[in-house]
């Protein structure tokens, strides 16, 4: 029996598509949800065949929290992946639903939409990917996995992203296969 994932993402979707091409993975991607209807990672998904929902942001936030945990209810996933989803998820999201996020830095370095920046204004020498448990806060649930890479002279945001990126993907995959024997399987 698969395990049933959930991908949420916002933007471009290289860690979803990462996650889709992933064949060692016992998976079935039973659908992705972002909250920006113009998300690459939406293309991504219809591409591989994997149903998508558009939950847009709403002006009451209790709403989208509502609109998004009953989406997800829906699709009885037996682990959620934030694969760069840029919203904070609800409590009662994450108490329910085993959910891991990647995130562009060494953990609790840096937390936050603006990682990548924030460790080049800091100038530290080593930054990183991390791979955690999403809890009630922001980047603060615990660390499953991490791999460093070096800033090197010259990096700007732009450079150092896309080599954080490029490792991202293979320890989101990593961390993946890596927890599944840990999961609950919903029947």
């Amino acid at each position: 029996m698969l395990h049933r994932v959930v991908l949420l993402a916002s933007g471009s979707g290289t860690l979803v598509q990462a996650i889709i091409d992933a064949q060692e993975l016992n998976i079935e991607i039973v659908a992705l949800i972002s909250d920006n209807p113009d998300a690459q990672a939406l293309t991504r998904a219809k591409k591989a065949n994997i149903q998508t929902f558009v939950i847009p942001m709403k002006d009451i936030r209790d709403e989208w929290n509502q609109e998004i945990i009953e989406s997800v209810a829906s699709l009885s996933p037996d682990l959620v992946v934030s694969a760069g989803f840029m919203r904070i998820l609800p409590p009662d999201f994450v108490n329910r639903f085993p959910t891991i996020n990647s995130h562009p830095a060494l953990l609790p370095q840096f937390p936050g939409a603006h990682a990548v920046r924030d460790a080049l204004a800091a100038g530290v020498p080593r930054t990183g990917t991390t791979v955690h448990w999403v809890d009630n806060g922001l980047d603060t649930g615990p660390i499953i996995t991490q791999m460093e890479i070096p800033v090197l002279p010259g990096d700007d945001e732009a450079t150092l992203h896309e080599r954080i990126k490029k490792v991202e993907r293979g320890l989101i995959v990593a961390t993946i296969a890596l927890i599944l024997p840990t999961l609950e399987r919903n029947v």
